[in-house]
């Protein structure tokens, strides 16, 4: 019998948690046919000798909602083997939507997400007004991977509000009608319903984004409208009331299918995890993701995030990165930068819980092809500049005229402390899974998190074991969005799989790129070590580079492929 596909002689990690076997895996159209011994021949072959043969991980966090419009590759994940992305999340979406509130919806993403609202505008059709809508819109974009999606609270708030959406309470009536648009929204493909309780997501007139300080009872609403559904609930929130929070997580997964949370190490993992048992041991599906390694900003010549503000600094970010070397090293430009960043010292922001400044979260990449992301708390840019008796500010300069402008620094906001977020991804509820692909472009990059996972806490680490690594980030997260026949390998599953060289495996460093509409910037990064990348059949990349298959789909609540698997 001849197959579409077979990958030869792999190592098979199914996803299930199972020890890894030796294997064929052959593909007819976009399902596994047979695993074994295959006989026949495939009208296409790889070779996976040495290499681990392992299901499409699964993104539950990204803001790809504009992307796709433009880059219906999805570069942000696809080269990091992910074959299904959740799109919707922190209640900022583009649907529903009436025609004339198209560009507020696009300045609350531009705002919140730092998506150019220019790009958001142009590079999406528009041409929807219910979530139904925006679904088969993005149907007609042929995306590489398979993509679904939550529902926003602010779309939807603002849909049935207008502008008291912002910060008035809603009527009971507004309630009502906001939790059936929400049932509907699901009803018509949403996978669920996202929220944010986060005050310092902000629209471009600085107040608070819609949906922030709704009243409990309208989440409770809502929570009941989307279970009727199968609906999950998703939430960003900053925890300021602990208790109350965790509590409402608890009635919305009551309510719902089950509650998806954003968590970090700096929530505080005892309470967090106390809390989440108990939830859990009530039989509620709750379930979080948090950043695979210490998720923040990048700096450096080269970017337009620079560690200071001032009048010399400002004047440093206006010329091109040739200009700027030039200025680093006209002996008094250097020195007024100097000068003006050891003032500006003190008035840094402070992020990590040991209250230290800016540039003790900051960490210095390399400058090798591998990014480092590793260094313990001791190896900040501060310990760098003490080490060489500079201020950070003059070893910021100097490494970057050293490495003429490419030197990039990581300024950690989330899970600052690398070494103790093993405790963390080590639970039950928390997944090494939150990148936050496609939001924050000019500024961060973190969507090479299943890369990092796989050849860090599995191979250089070994927190995990191969097959629990990619039980984690393939079967755990299909199963969050009630995807029955993804996340493991077996015969009828659908075709979603990655062969991947795990001696090679590794990030790559980021970089600048002007290829969004009208030039605006990114970071991207690319990966090295996945031989093939398949999803629904066909092989969208080979050898680290994409190739021209677009055979993503639609994922659809209540449709065929979705059902209502556990959290």
């Amino acid at each position: 019998m001849n197959h579409d596909l077979i990958i030869r002689d792999g190592t098979v990690v199914d996803g299930t948690g199972a020890d890894p076997f030796q294997a064929d895996v052959a593909i007819a159209g976009d399902e596994i046919v047979e695993i074994g011994k295959v006989a026949g021949k495939g009208k296409q072959e790889i070779r996976a000798e040495g290499l681990t043969v392992s299901p499409g991980f699964i993104d539950l966090h990204t803001h790809l909602d504009a992307q796709i419009g433009w880059d219906p590759q999805l570069t942000s994940v696809s080269w990091h083997g992910v074959t299904t992305a959740l799109l919707g999340n922190c209640g900022v979406t583009f649907a529903p939507c009436k025609p004339k509130d198209r560009e507020f919806l696009a300045g609350m993403m531009e705002t919140v997400e730092d998506i150019p609202k220019n790009a958001i505008l142009h590079g999406l059709p528009w041409n929807w007004e219910s979530y139904g809508g925006y679904l088969d819109a993005l149907e007609t974009l042929k995306p590489s991977i398979n993509i679904c999606g939550l529902v926003g609270h602010c779309a939807i708030r603002f849909y049935v509000m207008g502008e008291r959406a912002v910060e008035e309470p809603a009527t009971e009536e507004e309630i009502r009608q906001i939790a059936e648009l929400a049932g509907q929204s699901v009803k018509e493909g949403a996978i669920g319903f996202s929220t944010n309780r986060f005050p310092a997501h902000r629209l471009p007139d600085g107040r608070s984004i819609p949906g922030t300080f709704a009243d409990r009872d309208e989440l409770r609403a809502i929570a009941k409208a989307v279970g009727v559904h199968g609906g999950i609930m998703q939430t960003v929130s900053d925890f300021s009331d602990f208790d109350a929070e965790m509590e409402l997580l608890a009635d919305e997964a009551r309510m719902a299918r089950g509650v998806l949370f954003s968590s970090a190490l700096e929530l505080g993992l005892e309470r967090t995890n106390e809390r989440v048992m108990q939830m859990r041991a009530e039989g509620l599906n709750v379930a979080s993701v948090t950043p695979a390694r210490s998720g923040g900003f990048l700096t450096g010549l080269s970017t337009n995030n620079f560690p200071f503000k001032s009048p010399a600094w400002s004047k440093l970010k206006e010329l091109d990165l040739e200009g700027r070397m030039q200025a680093i090293r006209t002996p008094d430009t250097r020195q007024k930068l100097v000068e003006e960043g050891k003032a500006k010292d003190a008035d840094l922001m402070v992020f990590s819980k040991r209250e230290l400044s800016l540039m003790k979260n900051a960490f210095y990449l390399g400058d090798e092809e591998r990014p480092c992301y590793t260094q313990n708390l001791s190896e900040s840019l501060y310990d760098l500049a003490e080490a060489a008796g500079e201020h950070p500010v003059e070893t910021w300069l100097r490494i970057s005229d050293e490495t003429n402008g490419k030197a990039l620094f990581h300024m950690r906001l989330f899970n600052v402390d690398l070494e103790a977020l093993p405790d963390l991804i080590s639970t039950d509820w928390a997944m090494p899974s939150l990148g936050d692909a496609g939001a924050h472009v000019s500024q961060m990059i973190d969507s090479g998190w299943a890369t990092f996972t796989l050849s860090h806490w599995h191979r250089d680490n070994g927190l995990y074991s191969i097959q629990e690594a990619i039980r984690r980030i393939s079967a755990v997260p299909a199963s969050v969005l009630g995807l029955e026949d993804r996340g493991t390998l077996a015969v009828g599953k659908r075709a979603d799989i990655n062969v991947i060289d795990m001696a090679r495996l590794e990030e790559r460093m980021p970089e600048i790129v002007h290829d969004f509409p009208f030039g605006a910037p990114r970071f991207i990064q690319h990966a090295a070590g996945y031989k093939a990348t398949v999803c629904n059949g066909q092989v969208i990349l080979r050898d680290d580079q994409l190739t021209e298959e677009r055979s993503g789909q639609i994922l659809r609540n209540g449709n065929s492929r979705v059902g209502s698997a556990n959290l």
